[in-house]
């Protein structure tokens, strides 16, 4: 591994971790002719399928946008970031499982509302209200009803204690 201070490339790893996941090696290295000291992590290269736009575009899979729209339909929502990690990983892993090569963006559209509707409704409507291009009230209440099992019918709030 080449030093980045010096250059050189004599290097040697002075301690190695792996992570929780187990997932990333980190690596502290230290450079022989300096003896500077440094991080290097590695992990698996593996390959995302491209992803096949409504126009017919092919775009790398993007783990960046993914993660951008699943943070704007969960803007303000009682989410936490490793729940927010833990969906992305889940769509990811799909992805990998698949063996696909190439994805479709509805496709890959769907994977997102299948994690939002597990993480939070409000968010889950949110995207599918952008992801479904809504054109009514009928639309959207269609989909509220859907996650919200038992809407439209009250049940009967039973007698105070003690009367």
């Amino acid at each position: 591994m080449k030093c980045p201070f010096c250059g050189t490339l004599d290097t040697t790893v002075v301690d190695t971790r792996i992570n929780d996941e187990g997932d990333v090696v980190r690596r502290r290295r230290r450079c022989s002719r300096c003896d500077k000291r440094f991080t290097t992590y590695e992990r698996a290269d593996v390959q995302l399928p491209l992803v096949v736009k409504k126009n017919g575009a092919r775009v790398p899979f993007s783990r960046d946008k993914l993660r951008a729209s699943l943070e704007l339909a969960l803007r303000k929502r009682p989410v936490t970031t490793e729940a927010i990690d833990s969906a992305i990983a889940g769509i990811e892993e799909r992805l990998l499982a698949s063996g696909a090569r190439e994805i479709l963006s509805q496709q890959l559209g769907e994977l997102v509302m299948a994690e939002l509707k597990k993480l939070d409704k409000v968010a889950y409507i949110r995207f599918a209200s952008v992801y479904r291009n809504f054109e009514d009230v009928d639309a959207f209440s269609r989909v509220i009803k859907e996650v919200s099992p038992g809407t439209g019918r009250r049940k009967a709030n039973p007698p105070p204690a003690g009367t």
